[in-house]
């Protein structure tokens, strides 16, 4: 597949040549390792993203991490009037998208422009660490993306002296630790992308080999890929609330005790996306409305509540059946749906309720996916977290939504997949 790397024809606004960059660099204390940034200890409370960052700010983060460069002076000059700073991601080709890293010309024209990209921006007081690529390990076959990784961190090295370089990982593997020590000695650190096994990475990270710092650059619940399932193999979503005690649980047993060599993370998303679902992996939906799980996020960044809370939801049930229970409906018959939720604020609730068609168009590593299919007049509310749910005609999978809403712009979500089948 013939691979083009787009570069904008628009000329460079910022002028690199005018602005002081703030020092970041690793300290190495014995096996101890600290980030500084303008000589201070600077540990990463991150968010993933570029949307709500006044919010984040406000709530006690101190960073964002970008994909790439795109509108990357906005992203920098917006972040640095918040006091943040930025992980500012270089989109590097990935084999899976068919990048052919033989190709020693295309390999080249990559790093003469991603070059162009660290030279507009490296001078950047906002900036934080380069990230080069994202899951370049995600189904790969040749290692010499590695040493493409490497030129690219020599590169970065020499066009800017401020800045450490790492690299995103899917997981942790002992196969790709073993190239990165062997093939990219220019990294400064390794990133690592993990859902539901965060809590053991530092032991992971022992075990294959990796004694040097690292950040966790995606955390977030449990991946669609490593849950349960319906028989159908539809991906079981944890609720908003699930998710807020995982993250919770997860962030502490992992990024607060192995401060040693962990430099900091970024949760996944500060935003909203669809990925198997609308709601698996934002912790916003697409109006804005906040989940249960900014509420720990905010705690876990400043040590505070917020002051409104998101409500707390218990059980989603159809026709009396919770979302283990591998739910079979007869089409063109009714069902009662209910929801059991509380408002920790007293607030009055109210109930929104879609039905989505199952997503059958699915990326891979967080590539676009198409929101599902809608469908309308299917659904009639009772009030007070009841509905009666009219199945589908056509058999198939599809996936019932809730959004408990507090009318402060919290909310709680959760789902239930189920089959459409005589």
């Amino acid at each position: 597949m013939l691979f083009v790397i787009f570069l904008s024809n628009v000329a460079f606004r910022s002028n690199a040549q005018n602005l002081v960059p703030v020092k970041v660099e690793i300290k190495k204390e014995g096996n101890n390792f600290q980030l500084l940034r303008g000589g201070q200890p600077y540990f990463i409370k991150g968010a993933g993203g570029t949307n709500y960052t006044e919010r984040m700010a406000q709530y006690g983060g101190n960073s964002i991490r970008t994909w790439d460069t795109r509108n990357g002076e906005d992203v920098l000059n917006k972040a640095n009037k918040l006091g943040v700073t930025v992980t500012m991601g270089l989109n590097v080709a990935r084999e899976r998208h068919g990048f052919n890293y033989d190709d020693t010309a295309a390999v080249k024209q990559q790093l003469e422009t991603l070059r162009e990209q660290v030279r507009r921006y490296k001078n950047h007081p906002a900036l934080l660490i380069w990230g080069i690529g994202n899951e370049l390990n995600l189904n790969y076959k040749n290692p010499k993306v590695w040493d493409a990784v490497n030129e690219i961190a020599k590169m970065i090295h020499q066009e800017d002296p401020n800045h450490p370089v790492t690299t995103m990982l899917a997981g942790v593997n002992k196969t790709e630790i073993d190239h990165i020590k062997n093939k990219c000695p220019a990294l400064d650190l390794i990133s690592v992308q993990v859902y539901g096994g965060l809590a053991s990475v530092p032991q992971q990270l022992r075990s294959a080999g990796w004694e040097g710092p690292y950040m966790v650059t995606e955390w977030g619940p449990t991946g669609h890929w490593e849950g349960l399932q319906t028989l159908w193999r539809a991906p079981i979503e944890e609720t908003s609330s699930e998710k807020a005690a995982v993250y919770k649980s997860r962030y502490e047993y992992s990024m607060e005790r192995d401060k040693a060599k962990c430099l900091g993370s970024y949760v996944f998303l500060w935003g909203q996306k669809q990925e198997r679902t609308p709601t698996w992996y934002g912790l916003f939906t697409e109006k804005g409305e906040e989940s249960e799980v900014v509420d720990v996020m905010q705690f876990l960044w400043s040590g505070k509540w917020p002051q409104n809370q998101a409500p707390h939801i218990y059980s989603f049930q159809v026709d009396n059946k919770k979302v283990t229970d591998n739910i079979v409906l007869k089409p063109g018959h009714s069902f009662e749906v209910v929801a059991t939720a509380f408002d920790p604020n007293k607030d009055e609730l109210n109930y929104v309720w879609e039905l989505l068609e199952e997503a059958t168009k699915l990326g891979e590593g967080g590539d676009r996916e198409e929101r599902p299919g809608k469908l309308e007049n299917m659904i009639t509310d009772k009030a007070n977290g009841k509905a009666i749910l009219k199945a589908p005609a056509k058999e198939g999978a599809y996936r019932l939504f809730v959004y408990i809403l507090d009318g402060h712009n919290k909310v709680a979500t959760a789902n239930i997949p189920f089959y459409v089948k005589e």
